[in-house]
């Protein structure tokens, strides 16, 4: 029998450290209200933050956790790094450390944010991240998002990325990419994976819906958590990101309800943001 998961379980990384299992977004988080929601999450339990540089709210990332008064090392921050900086991987590092502020001498987890750049641009990129990483160092684990199998296959002989961030959910699953990146070892994180509420009322979703008295949004963040996935739900409301993060204790989806949103798949026509994955 599989162990019960909660809040506070974790996955192993490639690097012997871990990472937890229930991410909380703020992808168009404004400054304005991400304090706050950061806030929110935290004290609902998250205690992994996913931000970027392109969403413009690190600092905020960083103000809230010093205003929550739990200590640094207990929260789990992911940043990313546009392409427009792969040239320049080590100022840009530093960039997002002044951001978070100065309780965040270091980062969790760095990715690359997109596959473009070319596979030069890429490799070069990834190099300059690899250099970085290290016990005691700035960065401490680092990885891709929306980066295709071509596009990590392209990154050895250096080592291959401790996490994958993609879009995940019963709608849009990347089954093969999926499955080689558990082949690597490599954690698979998946933003996007309440579809954005547009897939609510699904007749699968609506009979597991009224089957297990949850709301499709702890249907689908309980899938991906059983798939062995990250995911990554997002919300400016308090109600709703307390709610995202109440999929733990004995309830779970059964292995028919697990196989009916299995066979919801539709490949890239069930996507519903970008799709860089066919990136030169």
């Amino acid at each position: 029998m599989a162990p019960t998961l909660t809040i506070h379980s974790t996955l192993a990384l490639s690097t012997k450290k871990t990472i937890p299992i229930l991410g909380f977004g703020v992808y168009r988080n404004p400054p304005s209200t991400c304090v706050a929601s950061v806030l929110h999450a935290l004290r609902a339990g998250y205690r992994h933050i996913d931000t970027a540089q392109f969403y413009e709210n690190e600092a905020a990332v960083g103000e809230a956790v010093r205003l929550s008064g739990i200590p640094r090392a207990e929260v789990f921050i992911t940043t990313k790094i546009q392409s427009k900086d792969f040239d320049r991987v080590p100022e840009a590092v530093d960039e997002s450390l002044a951001a978070l502020g100065d309780d965040s001498s270091y980062i969790d987890l760095v990715l690359l944010h997109e596959p473009y750049g070319g596979p030069v641009g890429r490799r070069k990129a990834w190099e300059a991240l690899c250099a970085l990483q290290g016990p005691g160092a700035r960065v401490r684990n680092i990885g891709v998002s929306n980066f295709s199998e071509r596009h990590i296959r392209e990154l050895a002989p250096l080592p291959l990325p401790s996490v994958n961030q993609i879009e995940l959910h019963p709608f849009c699953q990347h089954r093969a990419l999926t499955a080689f990146c558990a082949a690597q070892g490599i954690v698979v994180s998946a933003f996007c994976p309440l579809v954005r509420g547009m897939r609510n009322e699904n007749r699968v979703v609506k009979a597991i819906v009224e089957k297990t008295g949850k709301s499709p949004a702890q249907v689908m963040i309980r899938w991906a958590l059983q798939k062995g996935y990250v995911p990554l739900p997002k919300s400016e409301k308090e109600d709703r990101i307390r709610e995202n993060a109440d999929v733990f204790g004995e309830w779970e989806l059964t292995e028919q309800d697990m196989q009916r949103l299995d066979a919801l798949d539709e490949g890239k026509k069930g996507s519903i943001s970008w799709w860089p994955y066919d990136e030169e």
